[in-house]
């Protein structure tokens, strides 16, 4: 049997504020290509189909072609929800989309009892462990026992709760007499690389779990950290088909090909998917950045430019973007850095004519004193207040 191992699409998620619909359909449509090309018998999707828990309606839709198209190109999906997922929303009408080959696994109190897909060599079982915030998970579990001889979850956090869903998985395992086994996880396991794109999944205490909390199955799935990594054979990240933050920028971004053979997990291969737009972080005073030669292979990437000149240039991004239509993000660093002597504010008014207090504001944010225009603006400002004032 070959799977294929995916996740964090994030479906609906924008880079910046610019859309990225288009370019997430089309990478994940391309998996469709790859489920052919290599016979792929079943896609998993470890956790995070969606961006938010109320996707917008055009993000259903993309998503609806996607898996619609990756079913008709011959491949059984298995999903589970993740930390930005609504499992009752991606989990409506679970039963009938298992009828036509998609298998939504979002049930905390089911996720000991597999989807069973047949090879030549007998069945693989498929556990969905759906992304599990602790204390809500853990009153599920003590709540649904799940197996013969289940115990309530003495211990609170990721570790606990994980522990108990897979001390569960290998339970039925073994009533099963230990089928060929794949499980789908959603967590931050111990020696993962985290991007700055990822929604942290613990407030407070400790989010990351041990790798051995999985011991037991053929192959783990793994999904939340949006860069691929292998953290041993049987136990690897897919990350998102697409970078989400310019921390992802050296990342190559990929799929994991996984082939089962009679004994269970036979070989791991790497699949690289395209890039829709590159990424790139540019330094340097604006009107470098606008002229120099050497930056014209970035002109079509995401671009954040650090700016480094002594006086913050007015309009920068839309002078940017004359050269850079997709620069998105901007800082101002002037080099060298700026005077640190601060004072309390109280001590930095204290004598001051309110003319002077608008001129040293100015001067504070823009690295710069008003010009002789500018200073007449702030001061009809100023009267015009004082008039408001006079008259309440």
């Amino acid at each position: 049997m070959r799977l294929l191992h995916t996740s964090d699409w994030h479906v609906g998620r924008t880079f910046h504020g610019r859309d990225l619909l288009a370019e997430q359909e089309s990478v994940l449509s391309g998996l469709a290509e790859l489920v052919v090309a290599e016979r792929v018998d079943v896609v998993v999707v470890s956790g995070d189909l969606y961006d938010r828990a109320v996707p917008s309606g055009e993000a259903v839709e993309t998503c609806v072609r996607v898996l619609g198209r990756l079913r008709e190109a011959g491949a059984r999906l298995v999903v589970i929800p993740g930390n930005h997922d609504s499992a009752a929303r991606v989990g409506a009408f679970g039963e009938f989309a298992a009828a036509g080959g998609l298998h939504l696994r979002t049930r905390i109190s089911l996720l000991h009892e597999p989807v069973l897909i047949d090879d030549e060599h007998g069945p693989v079982a498929f556990y969905g462990i759906p992304y599990l915030e602790p204390d809500p998970a853990r009153q599920v579990l003590d709540a649904h026992p799940g197996v013969p001889g289940a115990e309530p979850v003495a211990e609170r956090g990721h570790r606990a709760v994980l522990a108990e869903a897979m001390h569960r998985v290998n339970a039925d395992l073994d009533a099963r007499g230990r089928p060929r086994s794949v499980v789908l996880a959603h967590a931050f396991v111990t020696g993962g690389d985290a991007s700055d794109s990822e929604r942290p999944i613990a407030v407070g205490g400790v989010e990351q779990v041990p790798g051995g909390v999985f011991d037991g199955v053929d192959y783990v799935a793994l999904g939340h950290l949006h860069g691929p990594q292998r953290l041993a054979e049987h136990l690897r990240y897919s990350g998102s088909p697409l970078a989400y933050s310019f921390s992802e920028a050296a990342q190559r971004k990929s799929v994991w090909l996984v082939d089962l053979d009679a004994a269970g997990l036979a070989e791991v291969r790497r699949h690289e998917l395209p890039v829709p737009r590159r990424l790139a972080t540019l330094r340097g005073e604006l009107e470098v950045l606008r002229t120099a030669p050497e930056h014209a292979a970035h002109e079509d990437c995401f671009v954040s430019a650090v700016l480094t000149d002594e006086v913050r240039p007015i309009d920068a991004m839309r002078l940017l973007q004359e050269r850079f239509p997709h620069a998105v993000h901007l800082e101002w660093q002037p080099a060298g850095g700026r005077a640190t002597g601060e004072l309390r504010y109280s001590e930095a008014v204290r004598g001051r004519e309110d003319t002077a207090i608008a001129d040293g504001f100015v001067a504070d944010c823009r690295g710069s004193e008003p010009t002789e225009g500018e200073r007449a603006l702030l001061a009809e400002a100023l009267r015009a207040v004082q008039v408001a004032e006079v008259r309440e």
